[in-house]
């Protein structure tokens, strides 16, 4: 088995949900409490954005035909033909028509939002692996900064600064600038804060600016995915204000935020993750934390056990915390041990359910992994490349900082489960599954010094076509054949848009993989280089379409849209080319192939 996904990506340098108005500064909003004060709120575009189009049927077909061309021969091609014909004259069109009502009767969303949702909380496979993916973060610059409790401190501080400055709308609007100059100044930014919020997109989009969606950030926090039979539940509790901390399968407790909202000190959040770092409890019989990496209806049976066993009150500080804060008791060894260790790890020390997890391993290695249901790569980079600026480079605390004397024995609550026999025969099984499956997973990397996406670019070549096409030769090369495979690709540019797909598989990767895997000696050089520049081509148009919701019938305004369309996608797509460093190639990322979503 390999991981359906594996994320790595490398930084640059309002209570409720999405439109919650922008709540005053609290009292104690001095220095270190926010990320960024920005003078636009927050959430200031969210209600202007342009609705999701539905693609027009014959448009979908010919995109579907496309898509299938290489992978069929000629009378397999026909049939198919025949079949989309048949489905277009005929039922095709009265579901299309279902659809187009549908979204009409929906203004306030978008056609695919409850759909969307229904896929992944209706989903019964194991999260993990299936769906869970991870980002990991560069080391701190400061080697010194790398000490465990120090980064873990300081990443805890810098993640409820992000909080703050969202929940009080003061987090600068995630924006996609076709122009900089003219619309990313204060200048702009003083004029567009006094347009309604029901016209604020119109006016960005008059200086080719497109405000992205940001419904899904208020579900970052105090957000987990509770196991239901057959469909899962996303709860948030926003007034919780405690952290979740795991270390050797054991489970803690302490407030970040004091009553008023406000930070609580640096130093005494070191000195509570200090105190958890030197229990010396040995890890517990029947880890917990094996549950959600079941089968979603086996973890919901198991769920309701341990609710009526007496730990109801327990899994509710688990499910409200802020997020989970794991603490790994080793060093990361390279980056395949990396890979393991933050796409699934031994399964004791993650909570898998909640929105996302900071994991910090023992030589100050970190890394995001996050459930996927409740949003997409937008919203976690966003928070993710935050975090990592504003740890290094206005970091809470330094590697000589003292804890602060208090008692954390009092402050830092140690969760205590209540386990039946049912449950930990569950327990138990959950872990025989987990330890088989994760045996099935093989990782591997191979980096590569001789190129990279500034060579591309002088070539005038997308480096991500090129790394899609690299997947094709490498399947072909392996396999002997070409098979379908999936890119995402963000539609954030529209009101509760997710992602589409784009499906890299052509005539004309096929045609080109093959004449590099088989045919290399009979074209020249000029020659694959052709090829190579056909499918950039070709792999351009894909990406633009996907990005406008693979219609023609957007705002006229967002067409302009698509010629920054790979560095709209590229902050999303596995493939983050656009972050490496300079000189360096794709490496950020395994995505791998398969013929389905």
């Amino acid at each position: 088995m390999v991981a359906r996904l594996l994320l790595r990506a490398w930084p640059r340098v309002a209570a409720g949900g999405p439109g919650a108005p922008r709540r005053p500064l609290s009292a104690g909003s001095g220095p270190g409490q926010y990320l960024q004060r920005s003078i636009v709120p927050t959430m200031h575009y969210q209600d202007s954005l342009p609705r999701l189009p539905v693609p027009k049927l014959e448009d979908t077909i010919r995109r579907y035909l496309s898509a299938q061309k290489p992978l069929l021969d000629d009378e397999q091609f026909r049939k198919t033909e025949e079949f989309c014909k048949n489905f277009k004259n005929g039922i095709g069109q009265e579901l299309h028509n279902q659809l187009v009502a549908q979204d009409k009767q929906n203004k306030h969303t978008s056609y695919i939002s409850g759909p969307w949702f229904d896929m992944y909380l209706t989903a019964r496979d194991p999260i993990v692996l299936n769906f869970n993916p991870f980002m990991a973060f560069n080391p701190d610059p400061k080697s010194e900064y790398n000490d465990q409790l120090t980064r873990a401190t300081n990443m805890t501080v810098s993640a409820i600064r992000f909080l703050k400055t969202l929940r009080d709308g003061l987090l600068e609007p995630e924006v996609f600038h076709l122009n900089p100059a003219k619309s990313d100044t204060d200048t702009f930014k003083k004029l567009i804060r006094f347009v309604p919020s029901s016209l604020s997109w119109y006016g960005a989009y008059l200086v080719n600016a497109y405000p992205l969606d940001m419904s899904q950030y208020f579900r970052l926090f105090n957000s987990t995915r509770l196991p239901r039979p057959s469909r899962d539940e996303l709860f948030t509790d926003n007034k919780a204000r405690h952290l979740l901390v795991l270390r050797k399968g054991h489970f803690y407790v302490f407030d970040v935020l004091d009553q008023n909202g406000n930070i609580v000190s640096a130093s005494e959040i070191q000195a509570h993750l200090k105190y958890i770092l030197s229990d010396n409890s040995p890890a517990p019989e029947f880890p917990l934390a094996y549950l959600p990496s079941e089968n979603r209806d086996i973890w919901a049976e198991l769920r309701q056990k341990l609710e009526s066993g007496g730990n109801e009150e327990t899994l509710r500080k688990v499910d409200s915390a802020v997020f989970c804060l794991c603490l790994d008791d080793f060093p990361i060894k390279d980056l395949v041990h990396l890979s393991h260790t933050m796409l699934h790890g031994d399964g004791t020390n993650r909570w898998y359910d909640k929105s996302f997890n900071l994991i910090i391993a023992k030589d100050g290695t970190a890394a995001v992994h996050f459930e996927h249901a409740w949003g997409d790569g937008v919203a976690v980079l966003r928070f993710f490349n935050e975090v990592f600026k504003d740890s290094t480079q206005a970091p809470a605390i330094t590697p000589q900082s003292q804890p602060a004397s208090t008692d954390s024995s009092a402050a830092v609550q140690k969760l205590n489960f209540k386990l039946n026999d049912a449950v930990k025969t569950g327990i138990i099984a959950a872990k025989e599954k987990f330890d088989a499956t994760m045996k099935t997973l093989t990782v591997d990397c191979i980096q590569f010094q001789r190129g990279g996406k500034e060579f591309l670019k002088q070539q005038k070549l997308s480096p991500d076509s090129v790394a899609q096409l690299a997947f094709q030769m490498a399947f072909l090369r392996q396999y002997g054949q070409t098979v379908a495979t999936y890119e995402s690709c963000s539609t954030a540019a529209f009101k509760h848009g997710r992602t589409e797909t784009i499906r890299p598989a052509s005539v004309f990767t096929k045609r080109c993989s093959e004449a590099f895997v088989r045919e290399a000696s009979k074209h020249s050089a000029g020659e694959l280089k052709q090829m190579m520049a056909e499918c950039s081509k070709y792999h351009g148009q894909l990406t633009r379409e996907a990005a406008m919701g693979e219609t023609g019938s957007v705002p006229s305004g967002l067409v302009a849209l698509s010629t920054g369309a790979r560095a709209l996608t590229d902050t999303y797509l596995l493939c983050g080319t656009w972050q490496q460093p300079k000189g360096l190639p794709c490496l950020s990322c395994i995505w791998t192939l398969h013929t389905g979503r």
